[in-house]
C-alpha cells in the first residue's frame, strides 16, 4: 500500500501528460480552418426531368461517360427499382448535415497530420452496389455511394453477413479515411505475408489518428465481439504465424485466408468457426502501433519505413495466452 502511494503522484501526472498532449492536438485540428460542400449528385440526377438531361450533363460531365445514348440515362431516372432505392436513400440522408460535419472533422485531422492535401469535391452518388469502391478517393475527389450505408439489415441487400455488416452508416468515415490512407502508403517492397500484414496495419494505423473517436470495432469493420476474439487470441494467432514460418513466406494464397474481407480467416483449425476475416491485418496493426509506441518517428516516417525494419524495431511480442 505505501509503494501504492508513493506511485500515486507518478501516475497521476503521467495521466494529466497525456490528456494535455491528446488536448493540444485535438485543440490544433479544431482551429483549422475548413469546410466542406457536399454535391448531392444522387438528388440531382433523380429529380432531374428527361428534357434537363443535357444541363445535367453539362454540370456533372465526369459522371457521365462517353458512349452512352441519352435514353439509358432517362431510363435510369424513370427505372421503378432505380426510384425505390433512391426513396430509401433519401429516408435515411435526405439531411447530410451530421455526416457533412463529420466529413469535415476527418479532413482538419487529415489537414493537420498532412498540411498539404487539398480539401476534395465531396459527392454522394447511387451507383450499382459495388461495395469494393464504397468510397473512391482521388486527391481532387472524394465519391460516396450511398446505397451501401442503408443499414446492414435493409432488404435492399443480398450480400453475405460479413459484408453486410459494414454497411451501416457508422462506416462511412473509416471508408473514407481507408480510401485517403491508400493514396499515401506505400505499396509492399516484396510480396512476403510480412508486407501484406505491415501495409495494412498502416493504414489502420492512420484510422487511429484520423478517426479518434471511432472504436476499434468501426475501424477494423470487426464487430465488437470479433475485436474481443482477436484480442484474447492474439498469441495464438502470433504463435501459429510463427510456427508456420509464415512472416517471409511469398505464398500469395495467405492474401485471401488472412488479409482480404472474408467470413473467416483460415487457419485450418477448428479455430476458423469463430475467427473473423483479416485477422493478418488486425496482426499487422498491432505491430504498427508497438513501432509507434516504441520509436520516435512522425507519421510521414511511418508511411515510408519498409516492414522488415518496421517489426524489427517495433519489438512487437503478444502477451502469451494462459
Amino acid at each position: 500500500m505505501k509503494n501504492y502511494r508513493l506511485l500515486l503522484p507518478f501516475l497521476c501526472c503521467w495521466v494529466l501528460l497525456s490528456c494535455d498532449k491528446k488536448s493540444k492536438v485535438e485543440k490544433a485540428v479544431e482551429e483549422i480552418p475548413l469546410q466542406i460542400k457536399v454535391n448531392r449528385f444522387d438528388k440531382a440526377f433523380f429529380e432531374t426531368q428527361p428534357q434537363d438531361l443535357p444541363k445535367l450533363k453539362a454540370e456533372y460531365p465526369f459522371f457521365f461517360p462517353a458512349g452512352n445514348d441519352d435514353q439509358v440515362w432517362i431510363e435510369k431516372m424513370q427505372n421503378p427499382q432505380w426510384r425505390e432505392l433512391y426513396t430509401e436513400v433519401q429516408k435515411r440522408y435526405g439531411n447530410f448535415s451530421t455526416e457533412t460535419t463529420q466529413i469535415e472533422e476527418l479532413f482538419k485531422h487529415i489537414k493537420y497530420y498532412f498540411p498539404g492535401t487539398k480539401i476534395p469535391k465531396v459527392y454522394t452518388i447511387i451507383a450499382e452496389m459495388d461495395y469494393q469502391n464504397k468510397v473512391i478517393y482521388t486527391g481532387n475527389m472524394l465519391v460516396i455511394s450511398l446505397e451501401l450505408y442503408l443499414g446492414k439489415d435493409h432488404r435492399f441487400y443480398e450480400f453475405p453477413q460479413y459484408l453486410k455488416q459494414n454497411f451501416e452508416p457508422s462506416q462511412m468515415m473509416p471508408d473514407i479515411a481507408s480510401s485517403f490512407a491508400k493514396t499515401k502508403i506505400l505499396p509492399p517492397t516484396d510480396t512476403s505475408f510480412l508486407s501484406q500484414m505491415v501495409y495494412a496495419g498502416k493504414e489502420l494505423y492512420l484510422k487511429d489518428i484520423l478517426l479518434p473517436e471511432a472504436s476499434d470495432a468501426e475501424k477494423m469493420g470487426y464487430k465488437n465481439e470479433q475485436i474481443t476474439w482477436a484480442k484474447e487470441n492474439e498469441g495464438y494467432i502470433w504463435r501459429y504465424f510463427i510456427d508456420n514460418k509464415m512472416l517471409y513466406d511469398t505464398d500469395q494464397k495467405l492474401i485471401p485466408r488472412f488479409i482480404n474481407p472474408a467470413p473467416f480467416s483460415k487457419f485450418y483449425l477448428e479455430i476458423d468457426n469463430d475467427s473473423p476475416g483479416r485477422i493478418g491485418a488486425w496482426i499487422g496493426w498491432q505491430m504498427v502501433r508497438s513501432y509507434m509506441e516504441n520509436n520516435e518517428v512522425s507519421v510521414g516516417q511511418l508511411l515510408k519505413v519498409d516492414a522488415k525494419e518496421l517489426f524489427e524495431k517495433s519489438h512487437y511480442k503478444p502477451k502469451k495466452n494462459e
